[in-house]
This record gives C-alpha cells, structure tokens and sequence, in this order.
C-alpha cells in the first residue's frame, strides 16, 4: 500500500534534521533569496516580486528550517506541457553549502511532490545538466524519475558563477508522482560510452534493447584543472544522448559504479 505522500516528506525531514514550511509571506522571498545567491552567485538574482507572485498564484514554494534559518528551498509553478498537460515545472531545488548531501533536498522534493498531488497534479518536470554526475542519481535512482528529452544549450549563456561559459545542455526529467520514489529495475551492459582513461571514449551507437553513457563522477573539478578535456567531455555526452533517445531509449537510472546513466528502450522501462 502506497504511503501518504506528507508522511513520507515528513519522515524524510526528520531524519536531515529540518522542518519543512511553506514560503508564502512577503520576508519569505528574502529567505530564498539568501539561500539562491549562496548558490548561485551572479548578476541575475530571481526577481523579488515574482517570487511572491508564485505563492500569489497557488504556486507556493517550501522550504527546509533548521530552528529559525531557511537552509533551502525548492520552487516551481504549475505548467502545461504539449505532450502530457498539466504538470509542475520544478525550477529550482537548492541548499546552503554547508547543509548539502544530507538529505535536505530529498525532503523538499517530495514536499514538492506531496504538494502536486494535493493539487491533482500526477507529473513534475525539470531540467539538470547530465554532466553533474551526483544530481543524475539523485534524480533517476534516488526519486526514481526519466530523463525522456535532451536540449544542448537550452537556456543559452549563463551568467551565475556555477554555469558561467558553460554551454547550458540539459536532461529533462519526467516525475511519475503515483509511483513511490525509489530506483527502478534497469540494467545495462553495452556501452555507449565510456571512460578512457578520464576522456570520453569513442561513441558506439545503441543496437540493443538498452545502453550505457558515462559520465565524469566530477565534472567539475575537471573544468578547473583541464578546459580542454571539459569540452570533450560535454560534445561527446551530448553526442551519445542524442544517439540513444534517437533509438527510442530513456535514461531510468543512474549506475554509480561505472558512472553511467542506464538507457533503456521506454517500452521495457518499469512504471
């Protein structure tokens, strides 16, 4: 039996040590807003006033306290999708440095999640870059979403010090919401690519039923010490997720070990 959606975000609060509230007065946007620019810093905060429009508009954001202090925050708004109607579009999800890794962001997203669902709505979408390995598990294993489409710079320049003279790829991610979050049974063993030696391998394109592509455990990193190896990086995964959702296939998980996302054709990819 499927658990009450609020328990479960409630249970998972606990245990990160947070409580979680709404954020819908006025010197809320103040509170995330200190939290998005410990994030990420740079010449674009999110306007004030529109995020007061959100909590306006039944679109209101929750955050994560820890006593008094707002350590985080996830936001969205609900949207209509060309393919699958009404859905919430997750903008952001974020954490005080210090708080992050900690489950703090597992607990808003399914206060996001229980929150939709209220509302009747059974789907959440949202964007990450494919290249931030921790955020790949974390959204297809640990909640259990797909990414079913792929944009290379979808946002175009950015200007915040995390995406700074990055090109803006993005994996969009679709949340099945009456499923209980947690990993799905996929596997794969051919891949797409891979890891030589820390540069990307040449790309195999899918002739199977599923498919591995890797990615750098930290890309980051990567882009501090060798630019040139970061661009390789960013062409070739786009290049094999292009390749793979060409074939019909879906990424339903995330394998840590290899650091690879699981692609599988969408018909044999569990509900």
């Amino acid at each position: 039996m499927e658990r009450d959606p609020w328990e479960l975000a409630f249970e998972a609060a606990r245990a990160a040590g947070v409580e979680l509230r709404p954020l819908a007065e006025l010197e809320d946007a103040d509170r995330i807003l200190r939290v998005m620019n410990a994030t990420w810093a740079g010449p674009e905060p999110f306007p004030r006033e529109v995020l007061r429009a959100l909590a306006d508009s039944g679109n209101v954001p929750f955050g994560a306290f820890d006593g008094d202090e707002t350590i985080g925050y996830v936001l969205g708004w609900a949207g209509v999708d060309p393919q699958d109607g009404l859905h919430t579009h997750s903008h952001m999800l974020a954490a005080l440095p210090d708080r992050r890794h900690r489950g703090v962001g597992y607990a808003l997203k399914l206060a996001q999640r229980a929150q939709a669902l209220g509302q009747g709505i059974a789907e959440i979408r949202w964007t990450f870059d494919p290249l931030v390995a921790r955020n790949g598990y974390f959204n297809l294993t640990k909640l259990g979403a797909v990414a079913d489409r792929f944009d290379r710079n979808h946002y175009g320049a950015m200007v915040d010090e995390v995406n700074a003279g990055e090109r803006s790829d993005r994996f969009t991610i679709r949340w099945d919401l009456g499923r209980e979050p947690g990993p799905r049974e996929v596997g794969a063993h051919e891949p797409a690519l891979e890891d030589a030696d820390g540069w990307p391998s040449e790309i195999r394109a899918p002739s199977g039923r599923a498919a591995l592509v890797a990615v750098p455990s930290d890309y980051a990193q990567i882009r501090t010490d060798d630019a040139a190896r970061a661009s390789a990086w960013r062409d070739a995964t786009a290049e094999a997720i292009e390749a793979c959702l060409t074939a019909g296939m879906i990424a339903a998980g995330f394998d840590r070990g290899s650091s690879s996302y699981v692609f599988a054709l969408a018909e044999d990819v569990p509900r």
